[in-house]
């Protein structure tokens, strides 16, 4: 029995500062709210188990690994995301935020899209908008993110990012995204990129981007 400060002169002591200091910076793969077999047909339990089961939880393994002992291992996602520059640490970081951001938007099929002024006052219409962004989706070359974002002047705007960009390194507010990397469709589509963007509007989950208005 420790008597005093016996206890923190002692090697349990060490020990439990390790492990309050793993738990601290340790990210995890967040809990989705809805099963692996949702979102079918537009994306199929075989490609959710690999690209959130195993891709998602890749890059949540990997950023854990290359933060230790680095000024980033006791921010935010956001901030080293802000403040890392281009390598391992950023597109780790970048690659957790952006999937975690890319899976709460999605569920169960048969939302319907509501109406929304501030994509009408952009766009003309919800119909003109959602061709625009599913145009820029399928055209964007190579692995990335097709984004909605607010930009500081309160407008919104439709941008593409390659590999793990993410909008916020410029000042952008992300509001919604798509996977456009063929890791997050080749399974159920291979090559038909359009056919996987235009499936993708069936299982939005609008009240979850509404709230990011």
């Amino acid at each position: 029995m420790f008597v005093g400060n016996d206890f923190k002169k002692s090697e349990y002591w060490n020990c439990f500062i390790v492990k309050l200091k793993i738990i601290r910076m340790n990210f995890t793969l967040p809990v989705l709210a809805y099963t692996l077999s949702a979102l079918q047909p537009s994306i199929s339990e075989q490609t959710m188990a690999f690209h959130y089961g195993k891709h998602h939880q890749t890059y949540v393994d990997n950023l854990n690994k290359f933060i230790v002992g680095t000024p980033y291992e006791n921010m935010s996602l956001e901030e080293i995301i802000k403040s890392a520059p281009d390598g391992p640490i950023f597109n780790n970081a970048a690659q957790v935020w952006n999937h975690t951001f890319y899976f709460e938007a999605l569920g169960a099929p048969g939302q319907k899209a509501p109406s929304c002024k501030a994509i009408e006052e952009q766009w003309g219409s919800f119909d003109a908008f959602k061709d625009e962004f599913s145009k820029a989706a399928v055209g964007l070359f190579g692995s990335g993110w097709l984004w909605l974002v607010e930009g500081q002047d309160g407008k919104l705007q439709i941008i593409a990012e390659s590999n793990a960009g993410n909008p916020m390194r410029k000042g952008l507010r992300p509001i919604l995204c798509f996977d456009v990397w063929e890791h997050a469709y080749y399974l159920d589509y291979q090559n038909r990129r359009a056919e996987y963007v235009k499936n993708l509007w069936d299982i939005l989950n609008w009240e979850v981007i509404l709230k990011r208005f």
